[in-house]
């Protein structure tokens, strides 16, 4: 049985831009994302929050292309450290920490989380990672392990429910690491997920590629072949262009343009006319493994 979440989210100011404090109900764990203008504020008003051990995210953007970054660490002063980043550190606009309330977290536990961030945010690939090193794995015991992927957990939940998906795989079950040590593998809520995914194909002509249509969009999966004809100036070259720069589309050795690697889409039509070199409406082109449509599922559906 799938359990839903409580969370309480106190706004500062009254604004969503402003600072707010997160906390998921009956546990622990404590979250606070906190603009870089009101840095100053952290400390006046939750002091016992942030001066203790944690992690956190600093984020902001790439100056040239605007995609989002974060930079993520691990302190045993969470404050005293982001009085550092606010001096040496220019890239980022907004910090997400987090702590816990009853302050069991030692330094042991604070790394170990730092390393499956960084690993986790490196395999979802949806944020330009800051960090220069990925930290080593140190070893924990096996009861403080499991209570650190717990906390994982909850940092993903509370992370996305703050606006950040950059822990989230866009592919909940396909896409899943082979280490042993993976907060995805066995939970209820990855089960859950799978369920709302749809497997699909597009077929046109000679070109066909495979996606996963989830509740964020459609991710097209590596190896999908893409045209190598688009159309002059139809609506999605520029994205075509850009997926084309950053080697996400690339060149196999016959020449064809296909996926290097999946890529999340914020509706099926783009994900199409990326692929066919033309404008298509996404919704009757992609069609699932009897041959049904995006369109006549959600209508038998509705039905």
């Amino acid at each position: 049985m799938i359990l839903g979440k409580s969370i309480r989210i106190y706004l500062k100011e009254g604004s969503v831009t402003g600072i707010k404090f997160a906390e998921l109900v009956n546990h622990t764990i404590q979250s606070l994302s906190c603009p870089r203008t009101k840095i100053s504020d952290l400390n006046k008003h939750f002091s016992i929050a942030i001066n203790t051990q944690g992690v956190y995210f600093l984020i902001g953007y790439e100056q040239d292309t605007l995609k989002p970054m974060v930079y993520i660490g691990e302190a045993e002063n969470v404050w005293d450290r982001l009085k550092n980043h606010d001096l040496k550190k220019d890239f980022w606009n907004e910090v997400v920490l987090f702590t816990s309330k009853d302050e069991n977290l030692t330094k042991s536990h604070i790394k170990y989380l730092e390393s499956r961030l960084v690993e986790i945010a490196k395999s979802t690939e949806r944020y330009r990672l800051k960090n220069g090193n990925s930290p080593n794995l140190n070893r924990l015991p096996l009861p403080d392990r499991d209570a650190m992927e717990e906390f994982l957990i909850n940092i993903k939940l509370l992370t996305g429910t703050l606006g950040h998906k950059f822990l989230e795989n866009p592919i909940s079950i396909k896409n899943i690491p082979e280490s042993a040590e993976t907060i995805d593998n066995t939970d209820e809520k990855s089960m859950s997920a799978k369920k709302d995914e749809l497997e699909l194909s597009l077929n046109v002509g000679e070109i066909n590629a495979k996606a996963i249509q989830t509740n964020e969009g459609l991710v097209v999966l590596e190896n999908s072949e893409v045209s190598d004809n688009p159309t002059k100036n139809y609506g999605y070259g520029a994205l075509r262009e850009s997926l084309i720069e950053e080697g996400i589309i690339a060149r196999n050795t016959n020449g064809k343009f296909y996926f290097s690697k999946k890529h999340l889409f914020s509706s099926p039509s783009a994900a199409a006319a990326v692929i066919l070199g033309y404008s298509v409406n996404g919704r009757n082109v992609w069609k699932n493994d009897i041959g049904k449509s995006i369109k006549e599922i959600e209508k038998s559906e509705i039905e």
